[in-house]
């Protein structure tokens, strides 16, 4: 009888132990750069109701997105701006840290939203580190939760 019970606390702690996820669809689109996918987020909002993203698939200009950049650090090529990877339902979804990502070809990208530009909006910050080069194009961005 104790091992039924053993296992049964076991399985309990687990389940308690685990983090609920969301599901999200997202893309955006500026000059050169069109880009869609989904995201995983913790299932409950922080204080300031952002998601935290910890997780992303998709493509950038038919180039695979690889990995998420973790928050608290700043992608290859645009080092003292570190993203946060929070995301926000409603009209301003992104912070002005935003989320990064690496693609399958080397480069780098960082959404944000940038409060200080005139007129304010989104902007992806992309890098080629290999090339040095980099840009920044303002685009449209859109998130939502997947059905």
């Amino acid at each position: 009888m104790k091992r039924p019970l053993f296992l049964a606390v076991g399985a309990t702690l687990f389940v308690a132990g685990a983090q609920a996820e969301t599901r999200w669809r997202w893309s955006f689109q500026g000059a050169g750069i069109v880009a869609s996918g989904a995201f995983t987020t913790r299932d409950a909002p922080n204080a300031e109701g952002f998601y935290e993203i910890t997780g992303i698939t998709g493509e950038a200009n038919g180039i695979a997105i690889t990995g998420l950049e973790p928050a608290g650090t700043s992608i290859p090529g645009n080092m003292g701006y570190p993203v946060d990877n929070l995301l926000k339902s409603g009209d301003l979804q992104l912070s002005k840290h935003g989320f990064g990502f690496a693609l399958a070809d080397g480069t780098y990208a960082n959404l944000f939203y940038g409060a200080h530009f005139s007129p304010p909006g989104y902007c992806v910050f992309i890098s080629d580190p290999a090339s040095g080069k980099s840009r920044e194009p303002f685009v449209t961005f859109t998130a939502v939760p997947a059905p």
